[in-house]
């Protein structure tokens, strides 16, 4: 097996650092840490940290959020990096990368795109009701029916729908 590189394992380290400090004030603030993802663009580095909440976030709970975490990061300086903080929303079409994104859209239906078209096939995209979802598989269900199992590791995106 690969050793993951120094910036893979700052990358997890710095992202579960600010998921630890981020979760008392969203708890606090009445919504939840749907994911954190800390990451360069171009020459600066970004620490996202997208929220959630029944019924969606407004600006106010991602201000709320933002303000208190940036002052326990200023505080805790756990980052060395120069870096920007990003609090938002993980939108209506939010990817799924996580488990427990999988298992908290169950129901939903869900865009895969495969990195590779399906065997036999020339088919990267399809679209159906999210089964279920692990570190192992995704399964979905056609609108005709079908049900469909890709693994993980052939996955590119998968991501909810935007029903207009």
């Amino acid at each position: 097996m690969a050793k993951k590189s120094a910036a893979a394992t700052n990358k997890a380290r710095y992202e579960q650092i600010a998921e630890e400090l981020a979760a008392p004030i969203t708890e606090e603030a009445g919504v939840y840490i749907y994911d954190v993802d800390y990451h360069k663009e171009g020459e600066d580095f970004l620490l996202c940290v997208y929220i959630d909440k029944e019924g969606g976030v407004t600006i106010d709970d991602c201000e709320t959020v933002s303000r208190a975490l940036s002052d326990v990061l200023d505080e805790k300086d756990p980052i060395p990096d120069a870096y920007t903080l990003i609090v938002s929303s993980p939108g209506l079409g939010r990817t799924l990368i996580k488990d427990r994104h999988f298992a908290n859209s169950i129901g939903e239906e869900t865009e895969i795109k495969l990195y590779k078209p399906l065997e036999g096939t020339k088919q990267k995209e399809f679209v159906g009701i999210l089964v279920d979802g692990d570190s192992n598989a995704v399964t979905i269900e056609t609108e005709e029916g079908e049900r469909m199992v890709f693994p993980r590791k052939d996955i590119a995106v998968a991501r909810l729908t935007i029903d207009f």
